[in-house]
């Protein structure tokens, strides 16, 4: 009879312990860091755990191929939270049959594309080009849809822990929107607010602060700007008096240090926030890079 009772005892806390946690082991894999950040902000102070699938410095994905270690870090997620718009067609294969967060649903799109890639004109989005820009966490608000997208499907998931993935969207909403507020203060007296960006990606933050870019360049290795898309450049440059160019922090600057040397203007380097410690330190970054370059 004790022996049964004890038998009893054990299996209900075994029944109790699966109770209390019903994901143990939960493994969700994000792809980039602004879904990587945005979704372990969201599952703080839960068992879950979330893995950065691409953890290089890198500001594009068009050529990306995983790694051994990226690769059965996938496979082990249970779940998969992605940028969407595109941004992981390098790894559709792998999506195949798993369970999925695309962030971006319901965002506005902006067309991509529309840079100056030279040597590139007649590339699909197969190639370098989107179809729509896929950089969309870099609009705050944009992000804001991404976290409740993400914050929606975690519930879904686990709802165990709905009440605190609820709790963590509203800091997290909290956030951005006093990112937004910043860069509108800081942002809302440029002397200039006209852009040319040597990168087609800063549409969104761009649109974010009401600053328009004239001309996206993208300069990829063989395929540097001609002497009469430099020429076109620099006339863009005195005719608007732009005081700067705007790199990105992993790209090439020699088409813009060779417009720079002939029109006087200051190249400042602008951050995809795709790599690094933090999504939201790169976005101030942007800001007051603007600010200081536009002032």
């Amino acid at each position: 009879m004790k022996k049964q009772i004890l038998l009893f005892i054990l299996a209900a806390a075994l029944l109790a312990g699966c109770a209390a946690a019903d994901h143990p082991q939960a493994q969700i894999a994000a792809t980039t860091l602004p879904v990587y950040e945005l979704t372990t902000r969201l599952c703080d102070g839960t068992e879950l755990t979330v893995t950065q699938l691409v953890t290089e410095a890198i500001s594009c994905l068009h050529d990306y191929s995983l790694n051994v270690r990226q690769v059965r870090a996938a496979e082990a997620a249970e779940l998969i939270v992605i940028s969407g718009v595109g941004l992981e067609d390098f790894m559709e294969d792998l999506l195949q049959g798993k369970s999925i967060i695309d962030s971006s649903v319901g965002i506005p799109l902006i067309e991509g594309g529309h840079a100056h890639s030279h040597d590139h004109e007649e590339e699909s989005h197969e190639g370098h080009h989107h179809e729509e820009d896929p950089h969309i966490w870099l609009s705050p608000a944009n992000a804001k849809v991404m976290a409740r997208n993400i914050c929606a499907e975690l519930s879904a998931q686990y709802p165990e822990h709905t009440k605190t993935f609820e709790k963590n969207l509203a800091a997290l909403l909290a956030e951005l929107d006093k990112l937004q507020e910043y860069g509108d203060t800081q942002l809302a007296d440029l002397k200039c607010r006209e852009l040319i960006t040597f990168h087609d990606g800063f549409a969104y933050l761009a649109e974010s602060f009401d600053l328009e870019i004239l001309e996206a360049v993208e300069e990829e290795s063989g395929s540097e700007a001609s002497a009469a898309e430099l020429i076109h450049l620099i006339e863009e440059v005195r005719h608007h008096d732009l005081p700067a160019l705007f790199t990105e922090a992993l790209g090439s600057v020699s088409a813009a240090q060779i417009i720079a040397s002939e029109t006087g203007t200051e190249i400042y380097t602008l951050d995809m926030a795709m790599h690094g410690s933090s999504y939201l330190e790169a976005m101030y970054h942007n800001i007051d890079t603007l600010k200081g370059a536009l002032g």
